[in-house]
């Protein structure tokens, strides 16, 4: 094996929030801690610097212009904006989630894992290894309102090497409460949620959380990574995780190996436009967020029963019935999307909408089916 057991990559994201739900006045202070080697915290797709962005680093970064005080911030999530859902909400989304995650390019291909990681044996064999074998521990305090949760990336294996599995790294995140390290969050009973995180490097990570209402011990989370161009939001690329639920909140101590009931999936066939393309009748829970407003915790609601049309245009195809799409409305706001075929002419989607001054408006987690032809 290429890196010893020694040598875990450990990171915590913290960051002020703006005065604004705003893309254009983010700016953000990260702090990072690697164990064993610095050079290891090289990813395959961003270059994260244990210091803040200067000013001068992107075009979301030089717009920053005003920074809000920890303090603020906490305040920001206000308690008595949950409701009666919430203790459900902490129930659904809390326990250890294993599973698989990749990442893809911006078209939607598959990225390799880089090679210092992937066994000798594959390596000797010319086996492409996607994927990484993941641990969630999410943990939702049902009275503190605050959520924190782990994504643990575990170094490839050959065979059932998988049971003694090495840490290579960790992403530790907080929601809510004074270490919080989010721009925005909203929420469903279900344990859906959709969380926008701002990174040290000027991207915006959009992640969506989709549980299957049909089975609510899996679940898949797509993130969006997002750059502000001009004006435009731009699509970097994508970080897909697929995880079932292995029992109760456990701090990641116990590792599923062998017997984690997922597969890699990266390198296999996306899904087909036949089966997204047309109209679908959707009942959407929508949170909505203001420019105005300084709390960015909300509940998403239910809302109204809309049709919508989609077409194959700005589509990006990914394998497990998955889909996502960055677009322009004809109203010049931006909608990011992803969706999930649970079956074929049913889907579950989670939106968010931008201004066109790239302010946070609306954020919203639907159930779709095809519409009948004529209905």
């Amino acid at each position: 094996m290429a890196v010893s057991a020694s040598n875990i990559i450990y990171y915590n994201r913290r960051t002020l929030r703006p005065p604004t739900l705003s893309f254009s006045k983010l700016q953000i202070h990260s702090k990072f801690t690697t164990l064993g080697f610095p050079s290891l915290f090289q990813h395959p797709h961003h270059s994260y610097s244990p210091t803040s962005i200067s000013p001068s680093a992107s075009p979301v970064a030089k717009a920053a212009s005003s920074f809000v005080e920890v303090d603020d911030y906490k305040n920001s999530f206000d308690s008595t904006a949950t409701t009666s859902s919430w203790p459900e909400f902490a129930r659904n989304v809390s326990g250890e989630w294993d599973g698989y995650g990749a990442d893809f390019s911006s078209e939607g291909k598959p990225i390799e894992l880089p090679e210092f990681v992937v066994p000798e044996a594959y390596r000797e064999w010319e086996v492409k290894v996607f994927d990484w074998q993941t641990q969630c521990p999410t943990l939702a305090e049902p009275e503190d309102h605050t959520v924190t949760y782990k994504l643990i990336k575990l170094l490839p294996t050959v065979g059932c090497e998988a049971d003694a599995a090495t840490r290579y790294s960790i992403d530790e995140r907080n929601i809510g409460g004074s270490h919080n390290s989010l721009a925005a969050f909203a929420y469903q009973s279900t344990g859906c949620y959709a969380a926008l995180w701002p990174t040290e490097d000027g991207l915006f990570e959009l992640e969506h959380c989709l549980i299957d209402p049909q089975n609510k011990e899996s679940r898949v989370r797509i993130i969006q990574v997002l750059l502000l161009d001009n004006g435009r939001m731009v699509l970097q690329n994508i970080q897909v995780f697929c995880e079932q639920w292995y029992g109760p909140f456990r701090n990641g101590e116990q590792l599923g190996g062998c017997a984690i009931r997922d597969s890699a999936f990266a390198s296999t066939d996306a899904m087909k436009s036949s089966e997204v393309v047309g109209v679908w009748q959707a009942s959407s829970s929508v949170a909505s967020f203001h420019s105005s407003q300084t709390n960015v915790f909300q509940e998403l609601v239910e809302g109204i029963t809309q049709k919508s049309a989609r077409d194959g245009d700005n589509l990006i195809l990914l394998p497990k019935q998955l889909w996502c799409s960055v677009s322009e409305r004809e109203d010049g706001d931006a909608c990011c999307e992803v969706g999930w075929l649970l079956d074929r002419g049913h889907a579950i989607t989670s939106r968010c909408i931008f201004s066109k001054d790239a302010n946070l408006k609306e954020i919203a987690v639907a159930r779709e089916s095809l519409a009948v032809e004529g209905a």
